[in-house]
């Protein structure tokens, strides 16, 4: 049910998205969509909720597995960006940034997010800059959210099918400041 209204958000955006939608999307009746979800707007967000896990939850498994902040940093750069201009979980998340501004629920599961990304880079940062491998060229807090914002500039040009950005050079772009920012080449 979170996928067909994941899928139904991205095809008829946040604000146009209906029950019927959502049904369609699932293959089932709107009278069974509501027998699991009495509520629209919950099943909304928790949609939404899904689609954010991805850009925290799942990059946090990843690094657990990493001891070099080093490689860290880089494979966190990577993993934020789209795979392409159709990739769900980043056109689902456009919309939620679109309807931040006029649904009080959408703005704060986006600052939530943004927040835990940022202490997700700070703290690699930090680790990196306690064990001498990055030279920090400004506070770990600035760096986090510049990473983070360049993540979701370029996330939204990669989407919006920007010519000359794609994933790869998306991720050069960003690892460039990271580079400047650490002082370190970040070779990985």
């Amino acid at each position: 049910m979170i996928d067909a209204a994941r899928r139904a958000i991205i095809r008829h955006g946040v604000d146009g998205v209906q029950l019927s939608h959502v049904a369609e999307e699932a293959g089932l009746t709107s009278g069974a969509v509501l027998y699991h979800y009495p509520d629209l707007r919950e099943l909304l967000v928790e949609a939404q909720h899904a689609g954010m896990e991805r850009f925290y939850e799942q990059r946090l498994r990843q690094l657990a597995k990493l001891t070099d902040p080093v490689e860290k940093l880089v494979v966190t750069i990577r993993s934020g960006l789209p795979t392409g201009p159709l990739d769900p979980d980043v056109r689902l998340l456009n919309e939620l940034g679109g309807a931040a501004g006029r649904n009080r629920v959408y703005g704060v599961l986006l600052t939530s997010l943004y927040d835990r990304q940022v202490s997700m880079y700070q703290a690699i940062l930090d680790t990196g800059a306690a064990l001498g491998v990055f030279r920090l060229s400004a506070d770990s807090v600035t760096i986090s959210r510049n990473l983070v914002a360049l993540e979701d500039a370029y996330g939204y040009r990669i989407t919006a099918r920007h010519p000359l950005i794609g994933p790869d050079e998306a991720a050069e772009l960003i690892l460039s400041y990271a580079r400047a920012a650490t002082g370190n080449d970040l070779a990985h």
